[in-house]
């Protein structure tokens, strides 16, 4: 039940702590920061070296798709979760939209206790913010909120009618939690399968117009600041919205937005040869949206990095575009990705990038973890930020195989997964047990 990482760089944001230092772990528990000479550890201490790596705070995905019940086909908690873990995240946000909806303290209980007994990593529940997310009626959010949910989300859908998202973000602010906004008009983006511009002309797919998102997003930061209630904004992937987020927070909204990695890597050009595996929602942009995303990270007007992590059957995904299912199985590939497009190109620094994938997501929904901090549970995650990999589906965990950058060359992958000073996931690989 011991453990002394030593001698990697130590990023912890959330304490303003960038050095060169040892981590002692005891029962689970961060002991100590610091030189370890002074740390009177027994002979059974298991020891890590992490020399010239990066060692930080266990990495947190504040939005993801595990699928059970109902769609164990696609994914269980046990895959997922074991993704998680080779995609150095140690705790994850579970969406609702599975089968039946998780919109009760019934299914509340159900994803916390089959995450407890078959988890890699640490599962919040996110309940639905109406029954069966149909949009029409408020699920029993003071319940769920009672016995774990972490925050209300429709996600995968809207929630298509004004007042019952005013009433929603009243109860939610009364039970302390955060609306969870999938913001998306669905007559604008009816029948809808990539983004409505050039590349959706060329290819005669019907578009999904970049106001579909924004004029819901400006919909729930008018409600969101009517009531006096905090927000987050989903998967923001358009220019519009950032610049509607920023003008918000300008005048003290309490709204926050996430960016997903293939937003940052891929832009509609890449649905060119009709891979489904890009078809996502919303849909990718132009590149004048993506770096529009780039710049509002860089001045902190989207605080969160998130995977929307969403896994689907080969079957499914191998229908024809139109007829394909959204999504992207993103958790093994989502840190080299931003690295490569936040921090090779100098977006952010270090720093900032950890505190939008620990800290930031931790501090928003109320959650345990993101910190390094003396006394707080040992979630720790170690990079190698030199090690190059080609992404291959070779130890892939997910059972959703529905990603595009097969054959991709990155730079800096997980190396090891801690949880409750546990290690999970060593030298790429999952630990049995």
């Amino acid at each position: 039940m011991e453990l002394l990482i030593k001698g990697g760089r130590v990023v912890d944001p959330a304490n303003g702590v960038d050095q060169i230092a040892d981590i002692y772990i005891e029962n689970g528990v961060i002991k100590a920061v610091g030189n370890s000479s002074g740390v009177s550890a027994s002979e059974q201490v298991q020891v890590i070296d992490a020399t010239g790596k990066l060692v930080i705070p266990g990495l947190i995905d504040i939005h993801c798709h595990l699928r059970e019940p109902g769609g164990e086909a696609k994914e269980t908690i046990v895959s997922g979760t074991r993704a998680a873990a080779r995609g150095g995240f140690t705790a994850v946000c579970a969406m609702p939209n599975t089968s039946p909806v998780c919109d009760s303290q019934t299914g509340i209980e159900f994803l916390k206790a089959r995450a407890q007994a078959t988890g890699a990593v640490r599962v919040y529940p996110i309940g639905a913010i109406t029954k069966g997310s149909s949009g029409q009626e408020l699920a029993e959010m003071a319940d769920m909120a009672a016995c774990g949910a972490v925050a209300f989300s429709d996600d995968g859908k809207p929630v298509p009618r004004s007042d019952i998202m005013r009433l929603a973000m009243s109860y939610a602010q009364m039970v302390g939690k955060v609306i969870i906004s999938h913001c998306e008009d669905p007559e604008l983006a009816k029948d809808g399968a990539m983004h409505e511009g050039y590349w959706s002309t060329v290819l005669g797919l019907r578009g999904i117009p970049s106001a579909a998102e924004e004029i819901m997003v400006a919909r729930e930061i008018l409600l969101a600041e009517s009531v006096g209630a905090p927000v987050h904004i989903a998967h923001v992937s358009t220019a519009g919205s950032v610049e509607l987020i920023r003008q918000a927070r300008q005048r003290g909204v309490d709204v926050t937005g996430e960016v997903c990695p293939h937003h940052l890597a891929l832009t509609d050009a890449a649905v060119e040869g009709y891979d489904t595996s890009t078809k996502v929602n919303p849909p990718l942009r132009a590149d004048k949206d993506r770096e529009a995303l780039k710049q509002g990270l860089k001045e902190g007007v989207l605080t969160i990095l998130a995977t929307d992590h969403a896994p689907h059957t080969a079957e499914e995904k191998a229908r024809e575009y139109n007829y394909a299912p959204f999504g992207i199985s993103g958790l093994e590939t989502a840190w080299p990705l931003y690295w490569k497009e936040l921090i090779e190109t100098g977006c952010l620094t270090v720093n900032e990038m950890v505190a939008m994938l620990t800290v930031n997501p931790a501090r928003r929904l109320g959650l345990d973890g993101g910190t390094l901090t003396v006394g707080s549970p040992a979630d720790v995650t170690i990079i190698d930020t030199e090690r190059e990999e080609t992404v291959t589906l070779e130890g892939w965990q997910s059972k959703g195989r529905n990603t595009p950058y097969v054959g991709w060359t990155l730079r800096s992958w997980p190396v090891a997964t801690i949880v409750g000073g546990q290690v999970v996931m060593t030298n790429r690989q999952l630990v049995q047990g």
